[in-house]
């Protein structure tokens, strides 16, 4: 009979962070190496991807891309069960607080592509949705590199455009796109006439 693997819980023990990632948020490292632990595949992007990208001053959930195959989010689908999880509305309970409604989200509601906020116990995760204009999974990983933000850690981190992009989608509702247009002078508007020349004095 085959053992079926237990859900990897979240293992809240601090690690020494390696050199150079001092400035990262511990509650970050603690729910990547989770994440890490139950085999999920991802990429990361949001702020914590832009802390470990050199911007230090870069603070927020952890939010990340998963691998679109179903056995990957079987994975996902079982980490978060075995954790409390919530829905998290950020800004809109009382006093600015997030707003936390009881989550529970099965493989198949994952692989719609949504975005989903999430409180894990006391941690919050983002899983990026798959809005027109962004890049796909395999693009994501194609200009990705791979961070080691603590001995036990290793995570694909999306670059700095891709970043951007997403931060983007978030404030905006839509993918950024590039529109060249040239300046044209209107009608009504002369030209630009040069000033006289005068005379040389003979």
């Amino acid at each position: 009979m085959l053992l079926r693997r237990h859900p990897s819980r979240i293992d809240r023990n601090q690690t020494e962070p390696a050199k150079g990632f001092e400035h990262l948020d511990q509650g970050a490292v603690v729910v990547l190496r989770w994440l890490r632990a139950a085999g999920l595949e991802f990429i990361l992007v949001g702020p914590v991807a832009a802390a470990l990208r050199g911007q230090s001053c870069a603070r927020g959930p952890v939010a990340i891309v998963p691998s679109p195959y179903s056995r990957n989010f079987e994975r996902l689908e079982r980490a978060l069960g075995a954790e409390r999880v919530y829905a998290r509305a950020d800004g809109a309970g009382p006093a600015g607080e997030p707003d936390l409604t009881p989550a529970k989200l099965t493989a198949e509601m994952l692989a719609r592509g949504q975005l989903r906020t999430l409180r894990v116990g006391s941690l919050d995760l983002d899983l990026e949705g798959s809005a027109s204009g962004l890049p796909s999974y395999q693009d994501l990983l194609y200009e990705a590199s791979r961070f080691d933000p603590a001995p036990d850690l290793s995570v694909e981190v999306a670059s700095l455009e891709d970043i951007e992009r997403y931060a983007h989608v978030r404030r905006t509702g839509i993918a950024p796109e590039i529109t060249i247009r040239r300046q044209e002078r209107p009608e009504s508007e002369p030209a630009e006439s040069k000033p006289a020349e005068s005379d040389p004095a003979t």
